[in-house]
């Protein structure tokens, strides 16, 4: 079926398809579930492991367990992924990673959570999100990519095993799939005992599965078609500026996975928005100040680029194949929103 659909269409628009149907489950999962790295960090800053804590280990853990599952049973080798192929960025994912984990915190959410917000008629993610990737854009190509670039360089890894964290520990991947199921039940005991709604923790698996599903489509392409398909997962913050890119520069888009994720998710968390009544309109005010999300999107522009990619991107889809950088990155950005969440709280009652 897939050899027909690559003949009848060609790659780009079967990679298209691939792209909206992951982007259509995360969307409805990343809605429902109320999946949020930046909650989650908040709660374990205040000392607190709740339920948030709960849905991003859900997740996390189910992406992990699904894909190095699939690499363990034959199913799936992503040794190709750019993500443990290319050469990496150390630096790049430590101060790339602090500077997300800043910015999330300020705006309120990640990259993946402002587009999920911006389908239930969020006005503050929306223009965050436009913020975000214009900077993102300006940071991998235009005034911005100098200085991303010399932070870059600072320390490097290269592709390949040495990039790879489960050869590097002397692990297979049946190993890092038992891990990943023992950490799930720790989220399933942690969500039982903070009283998660059934469905929210099917909608945080589903998120995992749909990181999962994305690997999954974009190797069977790969393996399907003569030409050379990149092997690609779940990420926001570069498929978010080549499909604004796309629309302002260009009569016609560069058919690819991410083109058909990023319109996938805003259609799948609208739906689920509305099949849930949750559809609202929400703007700037007083306890929201424009210029504390401008900056949160500023950092989280450039330190995405900088880190390869943003929480789910890196944290997520990298973290499922354990690419180094990703870990580190993801780590990092942990660090960073912890500490300026910390340093918020410490404002406010100060203030007070």
């Amino acid at each position: 079926m897939l050899e027909a659909l690559i003949d009848r269409f060609g790659d780009p628009a079967v990679l298209m398809m691939a792209g909206a149907i992951t982007g259509v489950v995360f969307g409805m999962a990343a809605q429902h579930s109320q999946f949020c790295l930046r909650a989650a960090t908040a709660e374990v800053a205040e000392g607190r492991f709740g339920s948030r804590l709960s849905i991003w280990l859900i997740a996390f853990s189910a992406a992990v367990m699904l894909v190095q599952g699939g690499v363990a049973l034959g199913l799936l080798d992503v040794s190709d992924a750019r993500q443990l192929a290319a050469t990496g960025s150390m630096s790049g994912a430590i101060i790339g990673g602090l500077m997300f984990g800043a910015g999330m915190i300020l705006a309120r959410g990640c990259a993946s959570r402002l587009l999920v917000l911006s389908a239930t008629g969020n006005m503050r993610a929306i223009l965050t999100g436009l913020v975000l990737t214009l900077v993102a854009q300006a940071s991998l190509r235009g005034v911005l990519s100098p200085a991303r670039e010399s932070l870059t360089v600072l320390w490097l890894v290269e592709g390949g095993e040495a990039r790879n964290m489960l050869t590097q520990l002397g692990l297979s991947a049946a190993v890092a799939a038992s891990v990943a199921a023992l950490a799930l039940i720790g989220g399933l005991i942690l969500a039982w005992r903070t009283q998660v709604k059934p469905s929210r923790i099917f909608a945080a698996a589903g998120v995992g599965a749909a990181v999962a599903l994305g690997w999954a489509l974009t190797y069977a392409i790969a393996q399907t078609s003569f030409d050379v398909v990149p092997v690609s997962s779940v990420t926001f913050t570069g498929p978010s500026t080549d499909t604004l890119m796309g629309l302002v520069n260009a009569p016609d888009l560069p058919l690819g996975f991410g083109i058909g994720l990023v319109p996938g998710v805003f259609a799948g968390a609208g739906l689920m928005a509305l099949l849930t009544r949750e559809i609202r309109i929400e703007r700037f005010g007083p306890d929201t100040p424009m210029e504390r999300y401008l900056l949160g999107a500023v950092l989280m522009g450039f330190g995405s680029m900088l880190a390869g990619g943003c929480a789910v991107g890196a944290g997520m889809s990298g973290g499922s194949i354990f690419a180094i950088t990703a870990w580190v990155a993801v780590f990092c950005m942990w660090l960073g929103a912890m500490a300026t969440h910390t340093l918020l709280r410490r404002r406010v009652v100060v203030a007070a």
